[in-house]
């Protein structure tokens, strides 16, 4: 009797751990805007809805420094903290931090990449 509930406790735990899912990967929830220039000059408005976290993410309108220029004009709508970058990957002495639902910066702070958190 014992050895049948050491078994049944076994697969109950087993099945349980299937059927709770692991920790979900974590986004920063909400709206990140911004505003970018296009090849003929005009300015559009762009943005990332729920980006990831602890990741760095390129803008893509602005990622190339040899044929893009810079977004600007960010926005941070998420619950997260972002830092924008002037580089496309995330590093550099020229970044910015946005608190969370509040952070903007004017059209005169340019980037090319964001990371949340």
């Amino acid at each position: 009797m014992r050895m049948r509930s050491v078994v049944v406790a076994a697969v109950g735990a087993v099945a349980l751990t299937l059927t709770v899912p692991a920790s979900p990967a974590t986004a920063a929830v909400g709206l990140f805007r911004y505003q970018y220039t296009d090849d003929n000059g005009v300015v559009h408005r762009a943005r990332l809805t729920n980006p990831a976290n602890e990741e760095c993410i390129q803008i893509p309108q602005a990622a190339d420094p040899e044929t893009t220029d810079t977004a600007f004009s960010p926005r941070n709508q998420t619950t997260t903290p972002a830092t924008v970058f002037l580089t496309e990957d995330c590093s550099g002495p020229d970044y910015l931090v946005l608190p969370a639902l509040v952070g903007s910066g004017s059209a005169t702070t340019r980037f090319r990449s964001v990371v949340f958190g």
